[in-house]
């Protein structure tokens, strides 16, 4: 039975690709942060075994490896999903220093000390890393620069690991949605509220009506995005070609955004962005 490891997996991307997962047949460790959405997850499909694991913290990804490895033994781990992630977005003049720390806590140096954790378990068993992305790895827009920047780290750590691993084969693969139906934006849109209830009145002041262009665009991205499942079918073909791309993109328009910022000049990305969330 091939086994993996998908951080994050209450809600959203992280949900979809357990339980996609599982119906086809793989034993899926599911990272949860609370009893009730394990349970939910148990029940949900036959093969998933939730795991309480916030990326965050370090004695918890301990006990998460023994736990799997007490499970899978020298058939080692075949794939880890590195999903968990947070969104957080406000101007930088004014956003406070914490919140940033905490966006890269989640968004990159949890995800690479789960996989720093799980490496022995998916090299004795030939298993692959697949870390979910984002369009915004890619493209950089502004008032969400905490999100950005972790999602570009995730980008960079993902080539970097990649050619680290060459000589024992194990593939390391970014997933790039852009605009995805999950709970995230509804979260991020709540985050963004008391953030800026914090913010002085200057931040109102200078940032007011851009802010209120991006809470438009993200309460539009929440509601017209493509099924998180979508995605999940991305995750699998991921986990399974024998020779899978190093990036997969996913979502109406990303390719084509993605594509605007590789091959126009950044001076040309900064006025097609500032036409959109400017006017």
């Amino acid at each position: 039975m091939r086994s993996v490891l998908i951080t994050g997996a209450s809600t959203g991307i992280g949900e979809a690709c357990a339980i996609y997962l599982a119906k086809r047949e793989w034993r899926v460790f599911a990272g949860v942060r609370k009893q009730a959405d394990a349970q939910r997850l148990a029940r949900a499909a036959q093969g998933i075994f939730p795991i309480v694991l916030d990326v965050t913290k370090s004695r918890q990804i301990a006990s998460a490896v023994k736990s799997v490895r007490k499970q899978v033994g020298k058939d080692g781990l075949q794939g880890l999903v590195n999903n968990a992630g947070v969104a957080i977005a406000g101007p930088l003049e004014f956003l406070p220093i914490d919140e940033l720390r905490l966006q890269m806590e989640v968004n990159f140096i949890g995800q690479v000390e789960v996989t720093q954790a799980f490496l022995p378990l998916l090299r004795a068993g030939g298993g692959r890393v697949v870390n979910i992305s984002s369009v915004s790895g890619r493209v950089a827009t502004p008032l969400i620069l905490p999100y950005t920047a972790s999602k570009f780290a995730l980008e960079a750590f993902t080539d970097a690991l990649r050619r680290e691993l060459l000589p024992w084969k194990l593939h390391v693969v970014s997933v790039q949605p852009g605009a995805i139906a999950t709970p995230i934006w509804k979260k991020s849109l709540k985050r963004g509220d008391t953030l800026q209830a914090r913010l002085p009145r200057q931040a109102e002041a200078l940032y007011g009506p851009l802010m209120e262009r991006v809470r438009r665009v993200t309460k539009r991205s929440g509601t017209n995005g493509i099924p998180a499942e979508k995605v999940a079918r991305v995750v699998l073909n991921a986990l399974t070609e024998p020779r899978p791309r190093t990036r997969y993109i996913v979502g109406r328009g990303t390719r084509f955004s993605i594509g605007l910022a590789r091959w126009l000049p950044d001076q040309w990305m900064d006025w097609l962005i500032t036409r959109v969330l400017y006017r």
